[in-house]
Formats: C-alpha cells, structure tokens, sequence
C-alpha cells in the first residue's frame, strides 16, 4: 500500500481529487462557518444535527458540493492525541473497507500531525485491510487503496514523512507476524519458522542460521529439547543477526519464544479452545516482524534475534512430570508441570545470548495465563532487571501505542521454585503466576540488563474475532530506533 505525506493547505482541501477524502475534526476545534470549505462543511453538519461534534461521530456524504473528491468522510476524533487519531481513522477505514476505493486522502483540521499521527495512519490501514488466506483460499480479499495521500501544512511534513517510513516499516512488520501466528501448526512448523527467517533475512540484508536438532543437542540445550520430545516435528533454533552499529558496538538481543503448537505435553489442557495455541509462538512472530522492519529501516545498531521453535506434543518420548533436565546453563531443572514449557526453552535461548556480550536482551512470550488474568487484553506485562531498560520499553509503548505495564521482580518470589531433586523447579504455586515465571527466567540472565514481556493477553483475540494482533512489533521497534538514537 503506497501511503504518501504531501503538502495540501486547508484552504485547499476542498481541490483534492481522490476517490474519498477523509477530514478528522478534532473535538475540541471550532469550525467556522466563514472559514475554508472543510470547515464550512462541518459546521453546517453539526448545526443541522447530522453530526456530533464528539470523538467517535461520522459522516458519509457523496458528491459533497464544492469538493473535487467523489465522497467525503467527516470524522471527529476525541481529541488531538496520537491514540485518538488512531481511533478515527479505524472508525472511517471500518465505514469504508467494503468500498472499491483506489485513491483516498486524509486530512485534519484542529490537529498538528506528528510523525506519530502518520505512523498511525500506516498501521490502521495494515489492520483493516488485512485477510487471512492462506488456508482459507475462499476468504475474500479486501480491495485496499493504492495509494493513500495524507495531506498536511508545509511546516508539518518533515515530520508526516519520517511518521510515514516507519508505519510502513512497522506495518510490515505487524504484517509478518500475524500472517506467521495465524497459519495452523500443521502449516507454521519450527522447519516453516525457519525457512521464514530465511526468507526474510534475504531480502532484508540479515545474516541467518537455522540449527537442527544435531547441532542443538551439540550446544547442550538439554531444557529446551526436553520440551521437543514428544513431538515429531524436528526442532530448530534460529539466529538472525542485523549489523548496523559499530563492529564491536554490543548488541541487543531479542529472544522469542517459538511453541508453534501447545498441546501442554503430558499435563495435557483442557479440549476446549485448545486450537488458539497456534498462536503459542507469538513472541517468535514478533521478533521476526520486528527484524523484518529493522531490516528496512536500517537503524544504526546492533541487534540478535534468537528463536528456539518446537512443538510441546505427548507422547512415549515426551519428558514427564517429576523429569530433571539439565540447561544450558548447567543449572538442573525439575520439571513439575509440562505445560510450563515456555520457560524451559527460552532459559537455554537467555543462556545463549550471553556469547554475544549483549548491552541487553529483551525476550518475547506468551508465557502464562496468569498475565492474563492480572492484566486483561491491553497492556503487555513487563518485568525487567533494570530499571533504565524498562523505562525504555514504556516510552517505547507508548510511543508505539502498544501497551505494557511494568509487574513486580521482587526476589521474595522466586522462594516458590525451589526444588528438592533439581536446582530449580519449572514451575510454582497459583499466586502470582507471572512473576513466578519471569522470575524462574531471571537466573539465566546474570548481570546482563534483561526484560521480559508476557504477551499471553495481547498477541492475539480469540472467540469470533480470533486471530494474531502483530503485537509488540510496534513497541520492539520504537525500542530498537531509541536506543539508535532515532
């Protein structure tokens, strides 16, 4: 989709020619009714009552006299905000995906757009135009725009284009992620996984491994083949590596956690919504679509991508319960509950990513359900080492609206991992779920500044509008351009 930032006055507004042209008011902003056209053209709306000058009202009007555009949308966001742009362009992009439309272009009155206005634009238009197809080849696909102008003053398109070229870069990246969560296990395999890595390391400069199960098992990543032996499926483990910093500038390392199906092993779930864990490896879709948009947007830094990927299956050969494992770390583990498993394969990925003497490392999960239960489907739960490294993250979401909230790391938690036969238990009692499960991670780590995100409630929506979010690519991605300087 070609989104474009182009200078058009307000004054101007009502010569543009496009197939729609969507004006967003923002609520607070008093129209004139002696002002320019669009102006004239919402306060005539307001006072004849057909529109409400409150965030979330709309209104469709085709062959609007005085306006070269075949239909205008008028729409009001709450306010001026970022999030409140956001919410007004999906309310107009909704009201119109049904609708053949080649050209649009967005406008607003009463808002100084921002890059960040812009690369809200990029990421609605991701959001609503896309269609899962894969398997399901009779899904029809939405007609989106071929090219999208968002028309703003001279002094604000410096901004609008930089806002432009990362939503397109995070857009794809979102893109990546979902199109590799929503693929059934039987199609998105740790072999899949991999040949995806490769792909995009291909046409994005990226240098990329994929390890088998010989060569894992040569590393001695005894946790995380413990979780890939029930299964049939071969497990991978796949490095990505994108240079763009000083060759001995230290990296950051971002570690997704790639189950690609969850059946919880031998402490088997429940039958019902089993199916959703496809999504299982929705940290390992994120870092691949975050890599994806660093590969375009070339920041000056260094960064690892490490995704161990399996399947979690029962089976004669599947590891038990009571089962000890030994690390990577060399540190034992006793294995009190199988379907605790993500931890079991990202604590050898952490043990790994300290051969690069990274400056930090950041993993990605849907580790526990107990994040969801603490913290709905809104917020991601952070937990960090460091304080510096989590204030990073949430100006990141913020920047990103993708949200996370930081949870507690409090050493008094990780009592409930102790173990009689092992060094540490994978699992502890019900109380404080989450923490328990960052806090078993955290001693794999040492001394490197490290943070976890438990995406469980926000990489993807289940019941009717089931499928993956593509989050955080967004928030991975303003962390990344941060800590460039960018």
């Amino acid at each position: 989709m070609n989104v474009q930032a182009t200078v058009v006055g307000t004054a101007d507004l009502a010569s543009v020619e496009s197939d729609v042209l969507v004006l967003v008011l923002g609520a607070a902003h008093k129209v004139n009714a002696r002002g320019t056209a669009a102006e004239q053209l919402f306060h005539a709306a307001i006072k004849s009552g057909d529109l409400e000058a409150k965030g979330g009202q709309s209104l469709y009007l085709h062959g609007a006299q005085g306006f070269s555009a075949r239909r205008v949308l008028l729409v009001v966001a709450r306010d001026g905000s970022v999030k409140a742009f956001r919410q007004a362009i999906d309310g107009a992009l909704g009201a119109l995906k049904s609708r053949r439309l080649k050209t649009m272009a967005v406008a607003a009155l009463g808002i100084e757009l921002t890059d960040g206005h812009a690369e809200m634009l990029c990421l609605s238009l991701e959001h609503t135009f896309y269609v899962y197809r894969h398997t399901k080849p009779s899904a029809e696909a939405l007609r989106a725009p071929v090219k999208v102008a968002l028309c703003v003053p001279s002094e604000q398109l410096t901004a609008a284009k930089a806002g432009v070229r990362r939503g397109h870069a995070v857009a794809a990246g979102v893109g990546v992620a979902r199109e590799c969560a929503n693929r059934p296990g039987n199609a998105c395999t740790p072999t899949w996984l991999g040949d995806e890595a490769r792909r995009i390391g291909r046409e994005h400069g990226l240098s990329v491994k994929v390890l088998d199960r010989k060569e894992i098992e040569k590393i001695g990543m005894g946790s995380f083949l413990s979780v890939s032996r029930g299964s049939d499926e071969p497990p991978r483990f796949i490095i990505m590596e994108y240079r763009g910093g000083a060759a001995k500038a230290a990296p950051v390392v971002l570690v997704g956690k790639g189950i690609t199906f969850d059946t919880g092993g031998i402490s088997l779930k429940p039958a019902p919504e089993m199916d959703e864990m496809k999504f299982d490896m929705g940290g390992a879709a994120s870092v691949l679509g975050t890599m994806r948009a660093i590969g375009e947007l070339k920041p000056k830094l260094n960064v690892v991508a490490l995704i161990p990927t399996c399947e979690n299956m029962p089976s004669g050969r599947a590891t038990k319960p009571g089962d000890v494992v030994t690390s990577l770390s060399g540190q034992t583990i006793e294995i009190l509950n199988t379907d605790a498993e993500g931890r079991l394969i990202l604590c050898d990925a952490l043990t790994y990513a300290a051969r690069y003497k990274p400056a930090a490392i950041v993993d990605v999960a849907t580790l526990t359900g107990a994040c969801v239960i603490a913290l709905g489907h809104h917020h991601a739960g952070l937990f960090a080492s460091d304080d510096e490294l989590a204030a990073q993250l949430l100006a990141a979401a913020g920047s990103a609206q993708d949200p996370a909230w930081r949870m507690p790391l409090d050493d008094e938690y990780a009592e409930g991992l102790k173990s009689r036969f092992a060094d540490v238990a994978n699992v502890g009692g019900r109380p404080g779920g989450s923490i328990t499960a960052a806090k078993f991670l955290h001693r794999f780590v040492g001394s490197t500044p490290w943070a976890h995100l438990d995406i469980a409630g926000v990489a993807y929506k289940g019941g009717a509008a089931k499928g993956s979010t593509g989050r955080p690519v967004g928030l991975l991605t303003h962390f990344l351009l941060s800590r460039a300087g960018r």
